[in-house]
């Protein structure tokens, strides 16, 4: 079978990596290795599947159903790996073998045609919610991941860097950067967090109703993990005259929900914001640029 990758997959890399590597050029052959190695059997290239990585519906040997996963080291597979392997089958798709051959996964089947985001909104938040509250545990004893502060500061510098290019952007920027300063002066407990969690990363199961998936783990407050979540739809929010009063009152009802405090929630929610549309106005995105950045000036 020829593993082609997705259009959405070839783009996003591309806004990833402008200068190019050979990932997607040596791809079939590390898909064919890695479906011999495994005597798999493969059923279809998912489409249209991530932006950051080639997911293929699978068969074992013994017939059980399975996913197979293939991410540049750019999109951190061995870190997705080691979160999955620690919260082993909670709250997160589950992991099918240890570490075989680096960037390549096997995963239980969720159904990816049905996720939360199907639901309608005020059900899907609720679900989405619930799954993520089950995947905030304490990170293992010399845990490997990225922090919050680290990850933040490297997007931190980048929308600096961004500020000469589109003026524009600058107020926006400069609150983000304060709220992230603030936020950070005095954290709360550290959890093993999703990282990129939305709506759209849970996927329906068999073993349990809504499991995540496609995590790009990181440690910290569980405020940053939940900000994500809060613009969900955000062109749904944006689209509607009571889009910001909405907003406010999915900061305060998700905070209530899970716990966290409303204003740190607000805070991150505002610094991913703006660092989402800052990136997507580099990258060439103008309309989500535009959306994002509306939806952070509610904030």
């Amino acid at each position: 079978m020829a593993f082609e990758p997705p259009q959405r997959l070839v783009r996003a890399l591309g806004e990833t990596a402008p200068q190019g590597d050979d990932w997607l050029e040596k791809l079939p052959e590390t898909a064919q290795q890695a479906v011999a190695l495994r005597e798999l059997t493969v059923e279809r290239v998912q489409v249209p599947g991530g932006r950051s990585s080639l997911v293929v519906l699978v068969r074992r040997p013994d017939g059980t159903p399975a996913v197979l996963k293939l991410a540049p080291p750019r999109a951190r597979p061995e870190s997705e790996r080691a979160a999955l392997a620690h919260w082993d089958g909670l709250g997160a798709v589950r992991l099918l073998e240890p570490r075989t051959t680096e960037g390549v996964l096997l995963l239980e089947r969720l159904h990816p045609e049905v996720s939360v985001r199907s639901l309608p909104e005020a059900k899907a938040l609720l679900e989405a919610a619930g799954t993520l509250r089950r995947l905030w545990v304490e990170p293992p004893a010399g845990h490997p991941f990225e922090t919050v502060a680290e990850r933040t500061g490297r997007q931190a510098e980048a929308m600096r860097a961004t500020v000469p290019e589109f003026g524009e952007v600058a107020s926006l920027v400069d609150a983000a950067v304060e709220a992230r300063g603030s936020l950070l002066a005095a954290p709360p407990e550290e959890r093993l967090l999703h990282g990129t969690f939305r709506q759209s990363k849970v996927l329906a199961g068999e073993r349990t109703p809504w499991l995540a998936v496609g995590p790009d783990p990181v440690v910290g407050e569980c405020a940053f993990d939940l900000a994500r979540l809060v613009r969900d739809r955000v062109e749904d929010l944006i689209a509607t005259p009571s889009g910001a009063a909405t907003t406010r009152r999915r900061v305060k009802r998700l905070a209530e929900s899970l716990y966290v405090d409303q204003e740190r929630l607000r805070g991150w929610t505002l610094f991913r914001a703006v660092e989402s549309g800052v990136r997507a106005l580099r990258v060439g995105r103008s309309k989500d640029a535009e959306l994002l950045l509306e939806f952070a000036a509610w904030l």
